[in-house]
């Protein structure tokens, strides 16, 4: 299995390359939306130039006035006017500009990072902490969190023809006061860069830490959880952790803080040193005649504005490369190739089942430094007949469903489809083929048809072939009796005020319900050449079990089926028993057969045999 590297800022698998993402950034924003671009990149050369419009605007007017000149006073104050004007409406133009590629931006990286998640065929990733670490601070990166970069290359730009031109200004007046103005960005820029990469690694160092403080949060107001909580007075214990998570997480942005204050505090100083430096050779040069009361107020307006201008593309910058950061993680998740390798020549063409499926020497763990899960295992199940799995928890029955499945490949040996490797087919090709409940079924916030749909979503519209598979379960006259029939939402997460009291406003199915109505999703698929139950009647009460377990014995006839169940009762009917046991077949045969064998299958079955009895009984 593929790991995902561990660590922080990203993996050292994906070198962090500021201009190559912000690249990346620019070209997503231009298809995100061209028009937007182009009207921004119009504004933001306006709006660069307006401060040092209005400095010598501002200049010339004090100028006029001085000289007794209104010609020359009114012109200018008619230039300050229209230059007021623009700098009134060009921020709700810009603000506007940026909101609306923000939203599509924000629909066009969701849109590629679902596609390239939703693209991994196998299951390694998930269950990866480093890697759903990395999905976490990927989906962090939104449109809105991009805005410095995307806005941001905008301010930039803005903030560098007000700088240039101020400076130019400037150094007419005062070429050394440029020089120094300048030279004082300098250290303001290095310090914030250096700030924003703590920043980043700490949020990542601290990602898994963020997600227990999600976790026990989740634990206290989980309805599921309710019940535990407060039967077993876990309140005080989940909120001490998740207090404990908190501060940790709290500590790290305390740190944080009060580097950046300080740090803040010092080019704050800087800044203003610079600034009365400026003021302490403007005074004396006006008093010797060498300025004209218009240079004075040129020079005080460029020196504020350059400053100004200069903070300003410090943060812009700065920010674009703490947004950089989080795009790194997009970046890396979306440049990921399928967790499960290609087939090293063409494509097989997989057929319809005719003979079997076999499994060769099949060797599994789930990472080197695991133990085995599967250990040589050689097994046949054959077309047509019914097997059926059984032995104790951790034995690796749900392993082997995962492969046969290929959410993961054999670390050795091999599984065959009539003959052909698993590996040199397509898992999508595969997996239209099968049916399969999984003892971890998904309970979809959803409509009883939608979530019935979910196992074959072409058949979405189709409420005669989903009252069929609901019918086949069991489940049919339970969802029909609900407030909206197959439209009733099966949930009570969109419950709002307005709801109270109605019961068409979502329904809660109970353990056993959701068992059939996944059972029904699982047999949607009808006409399959393998169907998969894992433990499909374990949260039914006996009656049900008995009910469910005479229709799979029907359903199951002639087809080629795979069952996994630790009721010994309901596999006794199977054409073949297969016994694992640490992750070893070490049993095999018919009921009968084993039952004369007198090995640990037929233990098990005397044990369960007798507590039901005992329980009958009482």
């Amino acid at each position: 299995m593929s790991a995902a590297p561990a660590g922080g800022v990203p993996g050292e698998g994906s070198p962090r390359r500021p201009l190559r993402h912000a690249v990346a950034v620019g070209l997503l924003s231009w298809r995100a939306g061209p028009g937007l671009v182009a009207c921004q990149l119009a504004v933001t050369v306006v709006a660069g130039l307006l401060p040092t419009g209005s400095v010598w605007g501002t200049k010339i007017l004090v100028d006029g006035l001085t000289a007794g000149d209104p010609d020359q006073a009114f012109q200018a104050a008619g230039v300050l006017a229209l230059l007021g004007l623009a700098a009134g409406v060009l921020p709700h133009l810009t603000r506007y500009l940026r909101a609306e590629l923000d939203r599509r931006l924000d629909r066009l990286l969701q849109d590629e990072l679902y596609a390239s998640v939703t693209g991994f065929q196998g299951l390694s990733r998930f269950e990866n902490p480093a890697f759903l670490d990395r999905l976490r601070m990927a989906a962090e990166a939104t449109g809105g969190a991009l805005t410095p970069v995307t806005s941001g290359l905008f301010d930039a730009a803005r903030n560098v023809i007000t700088l240039v031109s101020l400076l130019a200004s400037l150094t007419v007046l005062s070429p050394v006061m440029a020089g120094l103005v300048t030279a004082a960005a300098v250290p303001a820029l290095i310090a914030r860069m250096a700030m924003v990469r703590r920043r980043v690694g700490m949020l990542a160092g601290l990602s898994a830490t963020a997600r227990r403080q999600i976790l026990y949060s989740s634990l206290i107001t989980d309805v599921r959880a309710a019940k535990e909580v407060r039967l077993f007075g876990l309140g005080g214990f989940l909120k001490s952790r998740v207090l404990g998570e908190l501060a940790t997480l709290q500590a790290g942005e305390r740190r944080l803080d009060r580097r950046e204050s300080l740090t803040q505090s010092l080019l704050a100083l800087l800044s203003a040193a610079v600034a009365g430096a400026g003021l302490l050779w403007v005074v004396p040069a006006a008093l010797s005649g060498a300025l004209t009361l218009g240079d004075v107020t040129a020079f005080a307006a460029a020196v504020a504005g350059t400053q100004a201008a200069l903070v300003g593309l410090v943060e812009t910058v700065a920010g674009a490369h703490h947004a950089l950061l989080l795009f790194s993680y997009h970046a890396e998740v979306t440049s990921l190739p399928d967790d499960l390798p290609a087939p090293h020549g063409e494509t097989a063409v997989l057929p319809a089942l005719r003979h079997g499926i076999e499994l060769r020497d099949v060797w599994f763990r789930y990472d080197d430094d695991h133990p085995w899960v599967l250990r040589g295992v050689d097994l046949t199940i054959p077309h047509g007949a019914s097997v059926a799995l059984v032995g104790l928890n951790g034995a690796g029955k749900s392993t082997l469903i995962k492969l046969l499945c290929r959410f993961y490949d054999p670390s050795r040996g091999s599984i065959h489809w009539d003959g052909v490797d698993i590996r040199d087919v397509p898992p999508g090709e595969l997996r239209r083929r099968m049916g399969v409940l999984f003892q971890d079924y998904m309970c979809y916030d959803l409509t009883a048809a939608e979530n019935i749909a979910m196992g074959e979503i072409e058949a979405l519209h189709d409420r005669s072939r989903i009252a069929s598979a609901a019918r086949l379960a069991g489940v049919h006259d339970i969802v029909r009796a609900l407030p909206r029939g197959y439209d009733t939402l099966l949930s009570r997460i969109f419950f709002g005020p307005e709801d109270e009291g109605d019961p068409q406003a979502g329904v809660v199915l109970s353990g056993g319900q959701w068992q059939r109505l996944a059972l029904a999703r699982a047999l949607l698929r009808e006409g399959r050449d393998l169907l998969i139950l894992d433990e499909p009647s374990a949260g039914l009460d006996a009656r049900a079990e008995h009910e469910i377990h005479t229709r799979l014995v029907e359903l199951r006839a002639g087809r080629t089926s795979l069952l996994v169940s630790h009721r010994l009762g309901t596999v006794r009917a199977a054409d073949l028993i297969v016994v694992v046991q640490d992750g070893e077949v070490v049993e095999r045969g018919t009921h009968d057969d084993l039952m004369a064998a007198g090995g640990g299958y037929a233990e098990l079955f005397d044990l369960q045999a007798r507590d039901y009895l005992a329980e009958a009984e009482t």
